[in-house]
């Protein structure tokens, strides 16, 4: 029987094991912390969440539900622990992060079809060898130049007619960034108020408002502070969706208050007004000892942060267990280098999965890596697996990851911009998101049905 090899234990890994092993198929998995660690881990755990702990919106019918849906139905490890890891969060899934990763070590350490190999993985057998490549935006110098040398034979009249990068080009970057945390106990509640926007879901989030002088003071401090210097190789290579705080503010002065600051529909129950300004921040784990700043990540030095981040309402003894940090992201140029089945297109026993292939955000990492090993099982079996279904979720994750215009390729989240649209117009946007979701599920379960028992043949 054949040994399906992943490389890498992260989110998108360790869901790829989970299937492949549910298979029937024996299972290979090599994650090379602790021996050798990144600029963004702290544990050796899998899928350790090293950003925020939100898996996005649980509302029903919204892009980030219609994804988790597919997944549960298609029986997701990830997503069952994570629910049961869920801390208060409004209408979003948030998750504590460390009972979170310990839950997935031990639940994929324990699965006899899954040997877990501590080491570095430096070479690709991409002839012989069935490969999951899910080694994440932190993949390490060694492994980057193979996923380089693999990349390379990419047929560069074709790829140029296309309007695709040349092969030295087909790997790419850009810069993702870490929020702060801070202790509970650190803020002021006095000045602070428990509220979720518009009322919905559960009042979850501490809200920390301002004036308009305390937010003009909190501008102009951000502004003037030191960032951490540019390396001479660093050309900063910012994703459009996490940029950090100071690149937002010095877009415009009102920047902030139309986005991680945005006061709308956060009524402080204190002066039944809506702030100026606002300051979100979520529980980080379980026991409600720390929370983090919701969309404050930044490339501020550490001391700048203190001084700066103490500027805002509640937080001006605030005790940091962790201040914010930027860290290079590496992801291919799917389009050029992938099929619809997350196979590369000239070395179709190598897949790639989760944040390297080119989607953005935890339960699109998930999700990838459980496709990639719903196909890599398939292709073990010798049997055909057509990609998800073009309307659904997944297959229209892919459908971007893989047909998007590859010269001006970014990594993407799931949205209902990414869906094909309804054969007819609908302009109640509810009443149009909820028919795509009701035909993107529709559809999904009919691809299920016809794919999701591939087995290893006995």
């Amino acid at each position: 029987m054949a040994v399906i090899k992943i490389i890498g234990a992260g989110l998108a890994g360790s869901e790829a094991a989970w299937q492949c092993a549910q298979r029937g198929f024996e299972v290979e998995l090599f994650e090379m912390r602790p021996v050798r660690s990144t600029p963004a881990h702290q544990t050796a755990d899998f899928a350790e969440l090293v950003c925020s702990n939100s898996l996005k919106s649980d509302s029903e019918n919204t892009a980030p539900w219609l994804l988790k849906e597919e997944m549960r139905r298609s029986g997701s490890l990830l997503l069952q622990i994570a629910r049961e890891c869920a801390v208060p969060a409004g209408h979003a899934l948030a998750v504590d992060r460390v009972t979170f990763a310990a839950r997935v070590t031990e639940a994929i350490s324990r699965e006899p079809r899954i040997v877990v190999r501590r080491e570095e993985v430096t070479a690709v057998d991409e002839a012989d060898c069935i490969t999951i490549i899910a080694t994440g935006p932190l993949t390490s110098e060694a492994l980057t130049s193979e996923i380089a040398r693999l990349s390379e034979t990419v047929d560069t009249s074709s790829s140029e007619r296309a309007g695709a990068p040349a092969p030295h080009r087909t790997h790419l970057y850009f810069y993702d960034s870490i929020s702060p945390i801070v202790e509970a106990d650190s803020i002021d509640m006095e000045r602070v108020y428990m509220a979720a926007r518009y009322d919905k879901g559960s009042a979850d989030y501490i809200n920390c408002p301002m004036t308009p002088v305390e937010y003009g003071r909190f501008y102009d401090e951000l502004l003037a502070a030191q960032s951490v210097e540019e390396r001479e190789w660093e050309k900063l290579n910012y994703f459009e969706s996490c940029l950090p705080i100071e690149e937002i503010a010095r877009r415009g002065r009102d920047t902030l208050r139309f986005g991680p600051m945005k006061p709308v529909g956060l009524i402080n129950p204190r002066t039944g007004k809506m702030p100026y300004a606002v300051v979100q921040l979520r529980q980080e784990n379980l026991r409600a000892d720390s929370y983090n700043l919701v969309g404050f990540q930044n490339h501020l030095k550490f001391g700048e942060q203190a001084r700066v981040l103490r500027l805002i309402p509640g937080l001006e003894n605030a005790r940091f267990l962790r201040y914010g940090q930027i860290h290079r992201n590496t992801y291919i140029n799917a389009p050029t280098l992938l099929r619809g089945t997350l196979q590369m297109k000239l070395h179709p026993r190598v897949f790639f999965a989760g944040q390297i292939c080119g989607v953005e955000g935890y339960v699109e990492s998930i999700a990838t890596g459980l496709l990639a090993g719903m196909h890599a099982a398939a292709l073990a079996s010798e049997a055909e697996m057509p990609p998800a279904p073009r309307a659904s979720a997944f297959g229209s994750l892919t459908h971007y990851v893989t047909r998007a215009d590859a010269k001006n390729f970014q990594p993407a989240n799931i949205t209902f911009d990414l869906l094909p649209p309804l054969e007819r117009k609908i302009r109640d946007r509810k009443e149009r998101h909820r028919l795509q979701c009701e035909l993107a599920l529709r559809e999904f379960d009919q691809w299920m049905n016809a794919v999701g028992t591939t087995t290893a043949k006995s």
